[in-house]
């Protein structure tokens, strides 16, 4: 009996290490089969599921690297004190071993799908690891790469079913990935208002009052970029249905960056908000319906 509990607690510890909560961030892959009307294609359906499982094991390993360089400061934070490496439920060589177990497997699978796949993986991966290891401490830089990650999922979508990508859409997702991040520093920054250089050096170079300025700059131009995207990318304007989704969307969240101290975690929001979740869904059918019915 007690080996079988201290068998399923290193499971747990494991699968609360890979932070399938954020996997929720790679469902962007999925975009561009949705937009190119791809989304009844039984093969480009199959691919894109394939592209996501490994971005969503690439991600992991990137957070199994960023715990383990972190793993002093992260003891320290009311939440991250209780991730599996902080907390000391997952010892670090299980977490190495399993960090090179799922990167292989993913740029492999990856490689096999399409080479440009793997190549953007690597990229990906690379940037991200430079990033643990010295671009998070840079100002404004950091929010950058934190948006080129977003892009690169898209991408990895539109690759792996061989689609083009439009400049309006990389636009939109840039500027939509810059919203989050900059949302997540400003709920860092409430979260060690006494502190902040506790948990992020670069906290130290951010105030509310420019953070706020900088969510209100690329929120403006988030709203923009996708107005003028749906009113000019296709045959019809249509797509411009869409739009107050996204407006709802962009509001409900700096509402509860605002008023409710939230948007530390996008793929928290998404899963917890309801309001969020709703809003997600029924833009996503609402393209589907006006690509498949327009």
């Amino acid at each position: 009996m007690l080996l079988f509990e201290g068998r399923y607690r290193a499971i747990r510890a494991i699968f609360r290490q890979l932070r399938p909560k954020q996997w929720t961030k790679n469902l962007l892959v999925f975009a561009a089969l949705i937009f190119s009307e791809k989304f009844l294609d039984q093969d480009s359906i199959v691919l894109s599921l394939l592209a996501f499982v490994c971005f969503s094991l690439t991600a992991s390993t990137v957070y199994i690297i960023n715990d383990l360089m972190d793993i002093e400061k992260d003891r320290l934070h009311p939440e991250k004190s209780k991730r599996p490496l902080a907390s000391g439920e997952l010892k670090v060589v299980t977490a190495i071993g399993l960090g090179i177990l799922l990167l292989l497997f993913s740029l492999i699978s990856a490689y096999l799908i399409e080479p440009m796949f793997f190549a953007i993986l690597i990229f990906y991966f690379i940037v991200n690891v430079l990033y643990s290891i010295w671009l998070k401490h840079v100002v404004i830089i950091d929010v950058m790469i934190i948006a080129l990650g977003f892009v690169l999922r898209g991408f990895s979508g539109a690759v792996v079913i061989e689609v083009k990508m439009t400049s309006w859409f990389i636009l939109c997702t840039m500027l939509l990935a810059l919203f989050l991040a900059l949302s997540k520093r400003r709920h860092e920054i409430e979260l060690f208002a006494g502190d902040p250089q506790r948990q992020r050096k670069v906290l130290e170079h951010y105030s509310k009052g420019l953070l706020d300025q900088m969510i209100s700059i690329v929120t403006s131009a988030t709203i923009m970029s996708y107005s003028l995207y749906t009113a000019t990318s296709g045959p019809n304007v249509y797509m411009m249905w869409t739009i107050p989704f996204v407006l709802y969307g962009i509001f409900r969240y700096l509402y509860l960056v605002h008023m409710k101290e939230g948007g530390g975690s996008p793929e928290k929001v998404l899963l917890d908000d309801k309001h969020i979740l709703a809003t997600v869904v029924l833009y996503s059918l609402s393209v589907m319906f006006i690509k498949l019915y327009y």
